[in-house]
């Protein structure tokens, strides 16, 4: 095995070794003295839940402003059946804590949209869901000054997506199989293939750049290779500036108690949304309005779980990371990766 140097990360006491042998085993010491010196901090409190980040990060902020409704008490599994009409942080506190107590927890009411800069400037990693685009923008851009990295996510219906900005140098390591070459003193056919060798790999060092959400979603259509890309990208992304938009207009998702109107409202913003870009509505056929209403939980348990999967590989820098969109379409029951931007 080809090994690296890591940087030297805080000290792992005998307790938290103990805690943490299986995340150990899994991505090595080095990863998990990371995770032991992270401060990381999910806005809300939806079904879009992110168990990873409990398991074994340093310390966890929680913010949510909302109060826990009939619908949410029942999909979100840190909520207590008896906490309705609660703020929806709070009512986490516990729960969340149990799943860890190593872990220091936070809870915190407050509105994001209401916090200074400088709030966002003490955590290593933010994950924002059921957000606005401008709020989006606005904190993945201070976070990107900062070497901050930004997760974003959401479902709506039988669609969900993931974002994630790890910087402009994100420095990460590969482990694969070690290649074994073919000797010149062979004979046969098989004497000239390569051939992987199963008890032994290769740790390989390598380093990726990612771009600012607003300029994932402020691409560039009119222009040819654009033009040409538009076979090859998914629906999804055009789905997702829809919504984002729907939601500047509204202050909220599309709701099944409003299914008839809200409909009719996402197809006046496609036809925007789309022309304004100079791409073809036809792109985007009206029957997307049908899926994408309230959060399903089987589609909540697999963005939330991709997301989760991400904030573990970018803190540990292990593994190549999702660049820099995620979609997943429930109904086909499969997902992408792609990237938008310069």
């Amino acid at each position: 095995m080809i090994d690296m140097i890591e940087k030297e990360g805080p000290f792992i006491s005998e307790e938290e070794a103990a805690q943490y042998d299986r995340q150990i085993r899994l991505w090595g010491l080095d990863a998990q003295k990371r995770f032991a010196s992270i401060n990381c901090s999910p806005d809300s409190q939806r079904q879009l839940n992110i168990k990873n980040n409990f398991l074994s990060v340093k310390e966890l902020t929680m913010l949510d402003h909302e109060q826990v409704s009939e619908d949410s008490c029942r999909a979100q599994f840190l909520i207590p059946v008896t906490a309705q009409g609660k703020n929806r942080a709070q009512a986490s506190l516990e729960r969340a804590q149990n799943l860890n107590p190593m872990v220091k927890v936070h809870a915190d009411s407050d509105r994001i949209e209401e916090k200074p800069d400088d709030f966002f400037l003490g955590f290593e990693a933010v994950c924002l869901t059921g957000c606005s685009k401008d709020l989006m923008v606005r904190i993945d851009q201070l976070c990107s000054q900062h070497n901050i990295k930004v997760f974003c996510g959401h479902v709506y219906g039988y669609y969900g997506y993931m974002f994630c900005n790890l910087g402009q140098e994100h420095n990460y390591i590969e482990e694969k199989p070690k290649i074994v070459k073919p000797t010149g003193n062979s004979d046969g056919p098989d004497a000239k293939k390569a051939k992987i060798d199963p008890n032994e790999t290769i740790v390989m060092k390598k380093t990726t750049s990612f771009c600012t959400l607003k300029e994932a979603l402020g691409v560039d259509w009119t222009g040819e290779k654009a033009k040409a890309r538009l076979k090859k990208t998914p629906v999804e992304y055009f789905m997702l500036h829809v919504l984002l938009k729907f939601r500047t207009d509204k202050g909220r998702d599309p709701d099944p108690q409003t299914f008839t109107e809200d409909g009719k409202v996402l197809i006046q913003i496609r036809d925007d949304v789309l022309g304004a870009v100079g791409v073809g509505t036809d792109l985007l056929g009206e029957d997307f309005t049908s899926f994408c209403f309230s959060e399903m939980s089987p589609v909540c348990a697999v963005v939330g779980g991709v997301l989760g999967q991400e904030v573990v590989k970018a803190i540990s820098q292990r593994d190549p990371p999702h660049r820099n969109f995620f979609f997943f379409d429930g109904r086909k029951g499969s997902g992408v990766v792609d990237y938008f931007g310069p």
